[in-house]
């Protein structure tokens, strides 16, 4: 029974066997069929890695700033009995604003002012009995000191009154009013805000190791999302002269002409400081580079290398109908460093020499060693500055 049994399992053991064995055996024979199949190439446009002058320029994103800009509030309370101003409106420095109800602060005045000129009669009563020694000094000396205080109490009563009349404290646009006739305005409730346009300025930060490239002065150019194309014009007005602990940045602002009042205050701006002298640089097109969190590289095209003991690869013979089209060609991926971006192209800092030729379009279907075509029969204008109107 027992020997019975060794012989079933003996026997199925040499069957399985034999089926796991052709199994493997036609896996491996399939593979060696495909390895030994022709890998059809891929048709991609090329360029070649270019030297090219760059003038020396320091990119960074900015604010738009006013030159001057408040938002006008009420100093003390009270309630609106007239409003001198449109929502919008462009006025000039001392242009009254807003007035605030004033009656029992001018009625005030006006008895401060009765009691400074009695007091102030009172004075020059006892000046000439004090010359004629009818009374002391310090009579005398009190009724000055009288007169001068009657004085200050209508100067103090003055200045709150003025503070219910409300005027711009310097000439620009405002914006939209907040503050309705006959509505009763706490002390420091906003009017409306008023903002100097022209010119206007811009708030930018640079790396620290920048600070002793930058001066006041330096020319700016900067673009906001609101005008794509074009450019504004302006020039480094200050330099911060300290960096900032937590950022390791310092701040610079810069003054643009603003005549149009296309430029706004709370407007965030790309920035271009023009910095003097050239760099000479390694540049390819944009649409070479492959960008991976693992790190950006690009396809270099090169001849396909000899196979170890064999000769120089012979040209390529015309191809049999229905095969691969015959090439020399592979792609092999190179890993770089990437500098400043500059309108179609890239700088590249390192892993590329002038003349290399690299792939720049069809970058999906690359891989490395894979044979490829070079078809640039249709070819970009490829520009430092392109316009819009030219993407």
């Amino acid at each position: 029974m027992k020997l019975r049994m060794f012989l079933m399992l003996l026997a199925c053991l040499v069957v399985f066997g034999g089926l796991f064995g052709m199994k493997f055996m036609g896996n491996k024979m399939m593979n060696e069929y495909i390895d030994a199949m022709p890998v059809p190439p891929a048709t991609v446009s090329s360029a070649q890695v270019e030297s090219m002058r760059w003038d020396n320029r320091l990119a960074a994103i900015g604010t738009l700033v006013p030159v001057n800009g408040a938002d006008m509030t009420t100093e003390v309370g009270g309630i609106v009995t007239a409003i001198h101003f449109e929502s919008g409106q462009k006025v000039a420095k001392g242009a009254r604003l807003l007035t605030l109800d004033s009656t029992a602060e001018a009625g005030e005045v006006r008895r401060l002012k009765a009691q400074a000129e009695l007091t102030e009669l009172n004075r020059a009563r006892r000046e000439k009995l004090y010359k004629l020694e009818a009374i002391s000094k310090s009579d005398y000396d009190a009724a000055v000191a009288e007169a001068n205080a009657a004085r200050a109490a209508v100067d103090s009563q003055a200045g709150l009154l003025a503070k219910k009349d409300i005027r711009a404290p310097f000439a620009g646009q405002l914006g939209v009013r907040r503050a309705n006739v006959g509505e009763y305005l706490q002390p420091g409730s906003v009017i409306v805000t008023l903002q100097s346009l022209d010119p206007i300025d811009l708030d930018f930060d640079l790396p620290e190791q920048y600070t002793g490239s930058v001066a006041p002065g330096y020319k700016v150019e900067v673009t906001v999302e609101a005008y794509p194309g074009q450019r504004f014009a302006g020039e480094v007005l200050a330099v911060e002269p300290k960096v900032d602990s937590a950022t390791r940045n310092f701040r610079l602002r810069a003054r643009l002409a603003n005549a149009e009042n296309q430029l706004k205050p709370g407007q965030f701006g790309r920035v271009e400081l023009l910095l003097p002298g050239e760099r000479q640089l390694l540049v390819v097109p944009r649409t070479a580079i492959n960008y991976n969190s693992y790190g950006d590289s690009v396809f270099v095209i090169a001849k396909k290398p000899p196979a170890q003991g064999e000769a120089a690869a012979a040209p390529p013979q015309q191809a049999a109908p229905g095969s691969p089209p015959p090439t020399d060609l592979v792609a092999q991926q190179r890993f770089v460093k990437l500098g400043e971006a500059r309108g179609d192209f890239v700088a590249v800092v390192e892993g590329l020499a002038v003349g290399d030729q690299i792939a720049t379009s069809g970058l999906l279907k690359l891989s490395n060693g894979l044979p490829v075509i070079i078809n640039n029969d249709v070819q970009p204008d490829l520009k430092l500055d392109p316009k819009p109107s030219e993407s």
